[in-house]
């Protein structure tokens, strides 16, 4: 996984924008073509990088064609082929790639706020589950809330309360207990040999609870077909 790579800053961009100008400026002002070194970034950035278009797109995936509109195939396709080319014009790629995709490292913080804003919002509303979450952050706005928007911190202090997992429902706590289980084994710098196994429970236990198909569910596949 990505936590066991040496990781340095070699930028740093001060007041600016995460486009794709700012950030191919960025990357030959530290001659990035000379290096070509691996890149580990939040999700927006790697789309900026490789070229993809910004937001809620049908094609957002940089490593296959996973299609996010094609909800019929979601947890049922498992395997998507490899995107051969990022090309201008063709399945939501808007410029150049300005990094290869076998150089981009995905990065687990980010797949872990993804997997645990899906699975706040699919939870009900009405449930005391629910209920539990606002009365354990309640400097947390409602909006951010519903969306799911919380930051690591406050995810492994859920991870840690008995409480909020006794006020699940049945699917809600099996998809939980999967989550927490994936976050520990395979997110960190441990990886446990039953990896494939723990990954494919979180992934049925997110179908089980409703949690509709994103853009982690093709990484997690990916790094499933690549790590030995």
């Amino acid at each position: 996984m990505v936590t066991s790579t040496l990781r340095f800053l070699i930028g740093y961009a001060v007041r600016m924008k995460e486009t794709y100008e700012t950030l191919k400026h960025m990357l030959s002002s530290i001659e990035y073509s000379k290096h070509s070194w691996h890149i580990c970034a939040d999700l927006k950035v790697i789309a900026v990088l490789v070229g993809l278009q910004a937001g809620y797109t049908t094609f957002c995936c940089f490593l296959c064609p996973w299609d996010s509109r094609d909800r019929n195939k979601h947890y049922i396709k498992e395997v998507w082929p490899k995107r051969q080319f990022l090309t201008p014009g063709v399945k939501n790629v808007e410029n150049e790639p300005l990094v290869a995709s076998e150089k981009i490292l995905l990065p687990p913080l980010h797949i872990k706020l993804g997997l645990m804003k899906n699975f706040v919002k699919a939870m009900d509303c009405g449930g005391s589950g629910f209920q539990h979450l606002r009365l354990k952050f309640p400097k947390v706005s409602e909006a951010k809330i519903k969306e799911g928007i919380f930051v690591g911190p406050q995810i492994r202090q859920l991870m840690k309360d008995p409480v909020f997992e006794s006020k699940l429902t049945k699917k809600e706590a099996a998809s939980w207990t999967s989550f927490k289980e994936l976050e520990k084994n395979f997110l960190r710098n441990h990886k446990a040999e039953n990896y494939r196994q723990i990954v494919n429970n979180l992934l049925k236990g997110l179908q089980n609870h409703g949690v509709q198909h994103f853009i982690q569910n093709p990484f997690l596949a990916f790094l499933l077909r690549i790590l030995p």
